[in-house]
């Protein structure tokens, strides 16, 4: 259940924050302006000093608060996996799909979102019991490709990452995927304090998100 929990607070907001900083406090300002201006998902990515110490911080802050889910991303390998789920970690986000990543996650129920390019390697994850499959780099493909994979594989949850911004996250939503990755366009502000500004641009796209589901 705790899985399905998971994935659905995922789907339902339709976004994942992908937090990259240069320090642990910057990270958790980021992850509390995202999550004040309504996303749901939180991803730490393990390109992050201290990344382990983020995601405990944060599932220990967020313990009562039963619409955030704390995640790690940049996860390469089986070890690392565990590590983020010990920390603490309700799921698993990958640049590249992992199969001893997969059996790992599968093991202790965590959703895992590996990163795949080709009809093939989604195929694969697909195989290996991935919930989630993030489309990445997303800017190599743009939304129409969202279209091409769902034609053939029409079960497919795809979450792009990479490429998503305020003006075409509707096409992303409208053309079938469940979620978006949003990294740069989001967190830029922090490299200038402005952690307000992360919080309104978070409310923009979770209201995005919303328009593209009611059009």
């Amino acid at each position: 259940m705790n899985k399905l929990h998971t994935i659905n607070k995922i789907i339902d907001c339709g976004i994942v924050a992908v937090v990259r900083a240069d320090s642990k406090e910057e990270a958790i300002k980021i992850s509390e302006a995202c999550v004040k201006g309504g996303i749901s998902g939180i991803e730490i990515t393990f390109t992050v000093q201290g990344a382990a110490e983020i995601i405990e911080e944060l599932s220990i802050f967020y313990k009562k608060n039963n619409n955030v889910v704390i995640g790690a991303g940049t996860v390469l390998d089986a070890v690392t996996a565990r590590i983020a789920i010990l920390a603490g970690a309700k799921y698993i986000v990958s640049p590249s799909f992992d199969i001893a990543t997969a059996k790992l996650c599968n093991l202790y129920q965590i959703p895992y979102m590996p990163g795949c390019m080709t009809i093939t390697e989604m195929k694969t994850a697909l195989e290996y019991g991935v919930d989630i499959i993030k489309l990445f780099p997303g800017n190599a493909f743009g939304p129409d490709f969202v279209k091409a994979v769902k034609a053939p594989l029409p079960q497919a949850n795809l979450m792009p990452t990479g490429g998503v911004s305020m003006e075409n996250i509707d096409q992303w939503i409208k053309n079938g995927c469940v979620a978006v990755g949003v990294g740069g366009n989001l967190v830029a502000p922090a490299k200038t304090g402005d952690f307000d500004l992360i919080t309104k641009y978070a409310e923009e796209y979770v209201n995005k998100v919303k328009q593209a589901r009611e059009a």
